[in-house]
């Protein structure tokens, strides 16, 4: 039988997703909603992965103006219901921090080789151990007594006394003698490390005579572990890395957390997720806002400084016009609250959040 048979005859159309049988003009199945005729294309496979995963459709672009120039709109009419004509906050907020992410990387991985530089230099800077041993007075005994000679000639002149001459002789030769003295900035000798590193001596050799104690801790031993690699100047770039690669993360205890404060000044005010949802769409926000700002800096122009901070406080008169619009209650009363959803927020929260991505970086990477 023809292949031109097969498409003219009787037989009913199934649909290539779920088998429903379909009546004949039928452009989508009305049980799963997919196309009857599927073809695969290329940009059929890319805008699907892009639609599933980051919910890139009709809805985001709709949901796009509202978010940047009507503060609490989306998150007001979530709550009303409309939750299939704009961008579902969740989704928002996935695909607009990975947008985020992605621009800043560029910056990070500049950020990480700076650091290994400066981690190498200090590391085989003037102030380790081998360069302290080569460092030498700035005065020897010789041009100490060619200093000392016209003030002792002139003692009864100047009306010094014996004592003082003897005490600015001793403070000089003391002064001189401190520059030879120069502290290490190491907790240990790392002249000592240096040369352990060099002849391959094991790691717990290394950690032994850098302080490590007899039976150390899972902690004490990664402590050890990461003073090791900064002392070899190769330890920062990673710990650099590893802070970023954790702010993601990080995001989603900051979030709920910022959700909470709201819950607690907005106590009768709804549910614990209704103060989530305003929260996914304002942070959705503010990443939308610092990609843009990362994003001309770095590709297309150098904002003065007195703008980036301008936009970045703008940010708070949009979270307070949201709040008043999403609340509901007295301008003046949100203003009050929202100065101390604010002050808690960058008081308490993130320097507590930084303080956790530093030790993990540090303890980790």
């Amino acid at each position: 039988m023809s292949e031109q048979s097969l498409t003219t005859s009787n037989e009913p159309l199934n649909c290539q997703n779920c088998d429903s049988i379909l009546e004949e003009g039928f452009e989508f199945c009305p049980n799963c909603g997919q196309k009857t005729n599927d073809e695969l294309t290329i940009s059929v496979l890319f805008y699907n992965t892009i639609s599933n995963y980051f919910s890139f459709d009709a809805r985001f672009l709709k949901s796009f103006a509202p978010l940047m120039f009507k503060p609490g709109y989306l998150a007001k009419k979530f709550l009303q219901g409309k939750r299939l004509l704009y961008l579902h906050p969740a989704q928002m907020y996935l695909f607009i921090s990975v947008i985020f992410f992605f621009v800043i990387s560029f910056s990070t991985r500049e950020l990480v080789q700076e650091a290994n530089k400066l981690n190498e230099k200090v590391a085989t800077s003037e102030f380790s151990s081998k360069a302290k041993d080569t460092i030498k007075p700035e005065l020897d005994s010789v041009q100490i007594q060619q200093i000392m000679q016209p003030i002792k000639d002139n003692q009864k002149l100047l009306g010094i006394k014996d004592a003082d001459l003897k005490l600015a002789d001793s403070l000089i030769k003391l002064e001189n003698s401190n520059s030879r003295n120069i502290n290490n900035s190491w907790d240990f000798d790392k002249e000592k490390v240096d040369s352990l590193v060099a002849a391959g001596a094991d790691n717990e050799i290394i950690y032994k005579e850098m302080g490590m104690s007899d039976d150390p801790g899972f902690l004490e031993k990664r402590l050890y572990s990461r003073m090791l690699s900064l002392a070899k100047g190769q330890g920062a770039g990673s710990m650099v890395q590893a802070f970023f690669d954790s702010i993601p993360i990080s995001m989603f205890f900051l979030l709920p957390f910022f959700a909470l404060i709201l819950k607690i000044f907005y106590y009768n005010k709804g549910k614990y997720v209704y103060h989530l949802v305003f929260s996914f769409y304002y942070f959705s926000f503010l990443f939308t806002v610092f990609s843009i700002l990362f994003a001309v800096n770095r590709f297309v122009y150098d904002i003065p400084d007195w703008i980036d901070w301008l936009v970045a406080f703008s940010t708070y008169f949009y979270f307070l016009i949201a709040l008043i619009r999403f609340y509901k209650q007295h301008w003046f009363l949100t203003w009050v609250k929202s100065g101390l959803i604010t002050f808690v927020f960058l008081l308490f929260v993130i320097p507590t959040t930084f303080g956790i991505l530093l030790a993990f970086s540090f303890f980790t990477s």
